[in-house]
């Protein structure tokens, strides 16, 4: 790297240095001041390094010099080698300096108590001031084989190559290094970032993701650090390059021992998982397999089901590979009336008629080529695998050069073990040329088409437009208003009667409950509602101590009342005192047959609220069939959150049995998850049971739990994934009149953009995108993921849409959008607006609502990019306070607009 080459830019200067010093640099044998020195200086790296070393005037025949301060030269990168004690002083001479980066590989802090989680603050402290960003503490070091730069103590550096890895342990990076030299595995990054107490997740994601040399990234991951960071990056990345991580800490004791190295605990691993799915990461179990997959998704299609074919010349081996499929929860792909009368017409009449399709051992290349063509064409198939186990009169090379052909099937990956020795190691090398992936034993195969389809289903929630659920906004401070009024009481648990019409703001059906203070008016709601009824106590408990809930009487006539309702009083009187009785709920007897179900919802640590759904009922701990969620939720996800149950299957439709409307349930839980976002007081709450048949979804009963009145919610933990903010929704008049509604733009908008773009002239067009793209590119689906479904931490958009009488989505007639920067604390701010309605005033109401969203956004500056040509736009901006200025291209103005 030429030493001319600009100062590199955020995280660019631990990729492309130009100069780098090493404090701690010694000439020491098995050193790691040596090895860092070492590395830098024998690789490729043609920046200049800087030993930094109080005590000697040369390091391995290089200057070195007393201090930081001491170097002539900028310094863009920092490698810090020593005690934990002196780093903040190395920190603040690297800030003295102006350097852009420090990698600290020194031990010694939060993991080893209070003084030095003390050192770290002030350590960030001092770097934040500078603007300096850090990589560390407790860490390997930087490699960027693209560039040469090896900043790290191992061994070697690594292959260049388009895969990169970003690991908290140093001795896993070591040892995948060794591997991958072994399997000639290249790397366009290599990092170890031991318990980042600066760059975390989100912010190398983010970097990688604008890499040009970067196709995959793969994570070790300890802890997940700012999850709220690393998940909107990795849902944003993972649109274009898979993203697999290895989480470490799935079980209790593997998580203390993690905590042990990292300072830091780790979260719930079922929470994790939902997480990962939530933005399209795989999760990968075996370290053996991670490598694999990158090189599975780099050359084979995701399939679009979970059904594999497979095509064998052994029944063991496809016994093995039927086994391991079944068990992972995916399936054999049924061969259709058509694909078996073909296969017999060129298989011996002993194969297997089945699939796995045995196509006996004495199959030679052209047996297997009809077979696989064949199988490959069979709609039910989603996968292929074709196994080859070693036989006297099997030609592996041969047969590898005749599945060639079929290494690109549309949609349809096609894996391969080739059993056996050199010979079959031959033909392994003829399909890995062609891109199909080999594997030495099928139950590894199936596993990669395992992790293939899940990370296609996780992947396409992101791609699907989902239907929009109803909400009923004025609900809200309602059931606000009946929290309060409990937290007010000093009570952390809502009543019954109380946790019913909690649920009936947000639209979910409940059983018709009354209150009754005394046994006349219980005996007349009773008579009113008609027999059999159900008697409840209506308190369910006032602390956690003294819990008198479940008490429940059925009411089969009259006479029952009062015996029912003395029998509650009394039992309330001997357990928690009498002043505690606030009376009883009567509602019908439900005598609806239907599944019960569970919903609910708790607080993570790391990942705030967190949904839950699965089988209900008295046997939920016994079953345990659920799933777990982040909120929000739209109507696809809610689906996808249903189908991570066994329940699902029942609620299809069973034995008989009308299925359950899944629109109805996915829209519930879709109001209940807006519930949990609207009232950050709540701390738990169940429904259980949810009933739910053809006939429709009934909630039985509910339990409510508060945070006490002095809790500081400030300190609870935010849901991780932003929800729709619904506070930048707002009616406006245009001057002729016209009336409007402006609001953030929804998932669900895709078709009504789609319609707004077939109004927009080719000149419009070319004023807002600088290019005349045609119609179809800009509502492509996978372009239109982009625009409509978006993490509003990260930018905003804005449709102006016409009011309709009926209260739905009326036409859009422009759009505005902030896009923020992930790198610095600005955003670009573009509008455009239909044909029809320019000059009338919209782009105006939207470019002023981008700004003060900007302001309410804590942002620092605003950007704008107009064309020469488009004064119209120009003035528009300059009335917001833009000031432009010519840029490199002649064509284009540079507006800026300072927030601070």
């Amino acid at each position: 790297m030429s030493s001319e080459s600009k100062k590199p830019v955020g995280l660019e200067v631990f990729f492309k240095p130009r100069s780098v010093a090493v404090v701690g640099a010694t000439a020491k044998e098995g050193s790691v001041g040596r090895s860092v020195l070492w590395n830098l200086i024998s690789s490729p790296f043609d920046g200049t390094v800087y030993p930094v070393n109080p005590k000697r005037q040369s390091v391995l025949g290089i200057r070195a010099y007393p201090s930081i301060k001491a170097i002539p030269d900028p310094v863009d990168l920092a490698v810090l080698i020593t005690p934990a004690e002196s780093i903040p002083e190395m920190i603040e001479e690297c800030a003295a300096v102006g350097a852009g980066g420090a990698v600290i590989i020194s031990a010694g802090f939060r993991e080893t108590g209070a003084r030095g989680l003390e050192l770290e603050q002030r350590v960030l402290a001092t770097a934040r001031r500078a603007n300096m960003r850090l990589i560390g503490p407790n860490c390997l070091g930087v490699m960027c084989p693209i560039t040469g730069l090896n900043a790290t103590f191992a061994h070697t550096i690594a292959r260049p190559g388009s895969v990169a890895l970003i690991s908290q342990s140093g001795a896993i990076c070591t040892a995948l290094l060794d591997w991958s030299l072994r399997e000639q595995l290249g790397f366009s990054a290599f990092l170890s970032i031991g318990s980042m107490l600066d760059v975390g997740w989100g912010a190398l994601i983010d970097y990688l993701g604008n890499d040009t040399h970067t196709h995959s990234i793969v994570i070790y991951m300890e802890s997940v650090g700012d999850a709220k960071s690393f998940l909107s990056a990795a849902r944003e990345v993972a649109l274009d390059k898979p993203i697999l991580v290895i989480k470490a800490g799935r079980t209790e004791s593997a998580a203390k021992a993690a905590a042990s190295h990292t300072g830091t605990l780790a979260g719930s691993d079922a929470v994790l998982d939902a997480a990962f799915r939530r933005v399209g990461v795989l999760r990968i179990n075996e370290l053996d397999d991670i490598f694999h997959m990158t090189e599975v998704l780099a050359h084979q299609p995701r399939p679009a089901g979970p059904k594999l074919s497979i095509v064998t010349n052994a029944g063991g081996p496809g016994v093995l590979a039927t086994d391991m499929l079944i068990g992972l929860g995916e399936q054999l792909a049924p061969l259709s009336d058509a694909t078996l009368a073909a296969l017999n017409q060129v298989l011996p009449p002993h194969w297997s008629h089945n699939n796995p399709i045995d196509i006996i051992g004495d199959a030679g290349p052209d047996r297997y080529e009809a077979a696989v063509k064949i199988a490959a064409e069979d709609p039910m198939t989603d996968g292929l695998l074709v196994i080859m186990t070693p036989q006297s009169m099997s030609d592996p090379v041969e047969i590898a050069n005749k599945l060639v052909p079929y290494a690109k099937l549309p949609g349809k990956p096609v894996l391969a073990s080739w059993m056996g020795g050199a010979r079959a190691a031959e033909g392994e090398t003829v399909l890995n040329k062609a891109g199909i992936p080999t594997f030495p034993f099928p139950d590894n195969a199936v596993r990669a088409f395992h992790y293939l389809w899940r990370y296609s289903y996780n992947l396409s929630a992101l791609y699907e437009t989902p239907t929009l659920a109803e909400s009923d906004q004025e609900s809200i401070s309602q059931a606000a208003d009946l929290i309060a009024s409990a937290r007010g009481k000093g009570r952390t648990l809502l009543t019954e009667f109380e946790s019913k019409r909690l649920l009936q703001c947000y639209s979910i059906p409940t059983v018709p409950t009354r209150l009754a203070a005394s046994a006349e008016e219980a005996a007349q709601v009773a008579a009113e509602i008609g027999f059999p009824a159900v008697l409840k106590l209506n308190s369910l408990t006032l602390t956690h101590k003294t819990d008198v809930g479940g008490v429940k009487l059925n009411l089969r006539d009259a006479d029952s009342v009062e015996r029912a309702f003395r029998e509650i009083e009394t039992s309330v009187a001997e357990r928690a005192g009498a002043q505690h009785f606030q009376g009883v709920t009567v509602q019908p007897m439900v005598q609806m047959e239907g599944y019960e179900l569970i919903v609910g919802s708790s607080i993570d640590a790391q990942f705030g609220p967190v949904l839950l759904f699965g089988l209900g009922g008295q046997l939920v701990e016994v079953f345990k069939d659920r799933a777990l969620a982040l909120p929000p939720l739209n109507t696809t996800l809610a689906r996808r959150f249903i189908e991570q149950t066994q329940i699902f299957k029942a609620l299809e439709g069973v034995r008989g049995r009308k299925p359950v409307d899944l629109g109805k349930l996915e829209r519930l839980l879709v109001r209940f998850s807006q519930l949990v976002l609207d009232l950050p007081m709540v701390q738990e709450i169940d429904i259980n049971p949810l009933v739910a048949s053809a006939e429709g979804l009934l909630a039985l009963d509910a339990r409510v739990v508060l945070f006490p009145e002095m809790t500081d919610l400030a300190g609870v933990p935010k849901p991780t994934i932003r929800a729709y903010p619904a506070k930048y929704i707002e009616n406006v008049t245009l001057p002729d009149g016209t009336a409007l509604t402006i609001r953030p733009i929804r998932p669900e908008d895709e078709p009504a953009v789609v319609r707004f773009h077939s109004t927009l002239s080719d000149e419009s067009v070319y004023r807002r995108f600088f290019t005349q793209m045609k119609f179809e590119s800009r509502v492509r689906h996978e372009r239109l993921t982009r625009v409509c479904f978006i993490d509003y931490d990260r930018q905003m958009g804005l449709v102006a849409e016409t009011e309709r009488a009926d209260g739905q989505t009326g036409e859009i007639l422009g759009i505005g959008r902030l896009a923020k920067s992930p790198l610095k604390n600005e955003a670009e701010v573009a509008a455009i607006i239909t044909d029809s309605f320019q000059r009338k005033g919209i782009g105006r109401e939207l470019v002023s609502r981008l700004v003060r969203i900007a302001r309410d956004e804590e942002l620092e500056r605003l950007t704008a990019f107009v064309l020469t040509e488009n004064p119209a736009m120009k003035r528009l901006l300059e009335g917001q306070g833009f000031v432009f200025s010519s840029g490199q291209d002649p064509d284009i103005l540079e507006g800026e607009l300072s927030l601070v």
